[in-house]
């Protein structure tokens, strides 16, 4: 049906308003006494959800509070909606939108929580990896001592052959589907036969994951179950009702590709799909119920051989890899082996498949992570046939031509790279030899290496991440947190403060500043040594004992940070007797290994912290005298 848009709003000079509908935004036209209009074809379901832009210079300038929403009397063939622009409606909020848990959105609110992998979860119902299942007991424990936020690693599926290289959870097969090995086996309806019972004692026994044992094992009884009972499942309307949702996102996509990767029918993956959506929304209702709130993570990138670019080869620069410089993490950098993202192409339809993508986590997660939030500004590109995080070069970037170097009278060899997306143009290596430069060459390259990375480029880089973000931002009611850590630009932090995005800040990748209140504040991540680690290192071997970890723990609960959310192996640290006594072993990655294997595991029952008084007297503690 035909329906007219309009909004009174007094803009000024090179600012328009644009209409939000539908994952799309329509530029609107201006008449006299500030009224901004707009006719368009739009079903009931494009009412559900619907906003206004204020747009400066092709970007967009200021958003609303929250979204309209808007009836189709029935019969009617057209219609006209007018609005108000809806602000704030209460004072001293930090942020420019609202959220889908409330509470986030209080002036002043602090919570606390803990970081956990879905597989490194334990309890006597898995398999020898955790589960979604887990959550439950997880969020129990959670509650029950005060913490609010529960940050998981990507859920998402890595499955390619069943290898270790499938234990790398930022590999994603699929931005949009779950992971098979998270579901639970009784809930999906195998039968635990003697011989069953036995593997999953095994399996479960084990300190660490041994993930091609698990996954050949519990893939087979997956298989077994479906076709058993498969074909009565898919036939409920339930199943009907999650495969019309989700078919014509992702889900078509994603089983297809399964299918032929696998040789089997498109209806299976399907099917455990739906089944892992049934689980994982248990948990989360659950959670909510308890006032316990789920954080995920956005991998930046997508594999090469994953659905997305098997579907939208279009999105992928297929002959880059994205990656990082040298850094605190890898003193060779590091390459991520999946491609760059084409923007230009993603920009035509107003990035409906990151949109689409965001939605889709926003059914589990009130809030997320930003994997390497960076990439949004700009990636580092890597050449597909070299492969070394050395080697890159920034996309996008403003490189130098051949000529203004040779004005400058510095070499080529050595110290700058030819870079593929600007032919005849050359970017600073991030490693260069100057070995061999007079000293006033060198001194004259030190200035321009210094600007380029930097200087140079910084309003070019906020623009480019003000394209995207606020369009991204502006799909769900998704708390987001930027991982901005490592060679990070001056624009970065602006551009977050000014969308209301939370930073990360930790003690041993300090920053120079006090930590904000928009952040969240942890004592190490997945990628780096958990708190026994670092003092082990810093104290000749010894271990720390269980007071100093309340300590470091406290100076994070009393930060000014919104959120501390630290690893749940630096929460059982503060107990001697629940503590793992090999602390070597609770690392989850090591970022200078590209063939690292995850396989990390909690040695304790998740539902056994229940009865663990002097640990969780320990956090209630932390988190009444921090007031979170």
């Amino acid at each position: 049906m035909k329906i007219t848009f309009s909004i009174e709003y007094n803009t000024r000079w090179g600012e328009t308003i644009s209409l939000r509908l539908g994952g799309r935004k329509y530029p609107m036209n201006w008449e006299d006494g500030g009224l901004w209009s707009i006719t368009l074809e739009a079903g009931p379901d494009d009412l559900k959800d619907y906003g206004y832009l204020l747009m400066r210079d092709g970007l967009i300038g200021r958003v609303e509070w929250t979204s309209h929403s808007a009836d189709v009397p029935a019969g009617r063939k057209s219609m006209k909606i007018h609005d108000r622009w809806i602000d704030c409606p209460f004072p001293g909020s930090p942020f420019i939108r609202s959220h889908q848990v409330p509470d986030f959105d209080k002036p002043g609110f602090k919570a606390a929580g803990l970081a956990v992998p879905v597989f490194s979860l334990r309890t006597a119902g898995d398999f020898g990896i955790g589960e979604l299942s887990d959550l439950i007991p997880l969020t129990d424990w959670a509650a029950s001592v005060g913490l609010k936020i529960i940050q998981l690693l990507p859920v998402t599926d890595t499955t390619r052959h069943g290898g270790w290289e499938d234990s790398y959870p930022y590999g994603p097969a699929s931005s949009f589907a779950l992971h098979p090995l998270y579901v639970n086996l009784s809930k999906l309806g195998v039968r635990f036969t003697p011989r069953v019972k036995k593997l999953q004692d095994d399996l479960n026994a084990l300190a660490e994951i041994d993930y091609p044992r698990v996954f050949k094992e519990k893939m087979a009884l997956i298989r077994k179950a479906y076709e058993e009972h498969g074909a009565d499942d898919c036939a409920l309307d339930a199943f009907r009702k999650f495969d019309g949702e989700n078919g014509p996102i992702w889900l078509e996509e994603y089983a297809g590709f399964c299918a032929e990767r696998d040789g089997d029918s498109p209806l299976f993956w399907k099917w455990i799909q739906y089944h892992l959506d049934l689980q994982f929304t248990e948990a989360v209702k659950h959670a909510r119920r308890k006032g316990v709130h789920f954080k995920g993570d956005l991998p930046i990138g997508v594999s090469a051989d994953s659905a997305d670019a098997r579907f939208h080869p279009e999105f992928f620069n297929l002959d880059s890899y994205a990656g990082a410089p040298p850094d605190f993490f890898s003193t060779e950098g590091q390459c991520w082996g999946f491609p760059t993202y084409n923007w230009d192409e993603m920009a035509r339809d107003d990035y409906a498949w990151w949109k689409a993508r965001l939605r889709h986590m926003s059914k589990y997660f009130d809030a997320f992570r930003i994997d390497h939030i960076l990439g949004f500004f700009r990636i580092w590109e890597i050449p597909a046939d070299s492969g070394r995080g050395s080697l890159g070069h920034f996309n996008p970037a403003l490189p130098y031509t051949e000529d203004e170097i040779e004005a400058m009278y510095l070499p080529l060899e050595g110290l700058f790279l030819p870079d593929p997306r600007n032919k005849g143009c050359w970017q600073p290596r991030i490693s260069p030899d100057t070995s061999g430069l007079e000293w006033w060459q060198k001194e004259r390259f030190d200035a321009l290496y210094d600007d380029f990375f930097y200087h140079r480029n910084d309003s070019f880089w906020r623009r480019n991440a003000m394209k995207k973000l606020p369009e991204l931002l502006s799909a769900t009611g998704m708390l987001a947190c930027g991982e901005d850590l490592g060679m990070v630009p001056e624009c970065v932090s602006g551009v977050m403060e000014d969308l209301g995005i939370l930073s990360l800040e930790m003690a041993m990748m300090d920053k120079g500043r006090p930590w904000p209140a928009l952040s969240v504040c942890a004592t190490s991540s997945h990628d780096m040594e958990t708190l026994r680690m670092q003092y082990a290192n810093a104290n000749e071997g010894r271990d720390m004992p269980p007071e100093e970890v309340y300590n470091v723990l406290a100076a994070h609960f009393n930060s000014d940070s919104m959120l501390t959310i630290n690893p749940i192996q630096d929460y059982l640290a503060l107990d001697a007797a629940k503590r793992r006594k090999d602390f070597d072993s609770e690392r989850i990655n090591m970022p200078a290994d590209s063939g690292h294997h995850w396989r990390y595991r909690i040695h304790l029952d998740i539902k056994a912290l229940a009865g663990a008084r002097k640990l969780n007297a320990a956090i209630r503690e932390l988190v009444r005298n921090s007031g979170r």
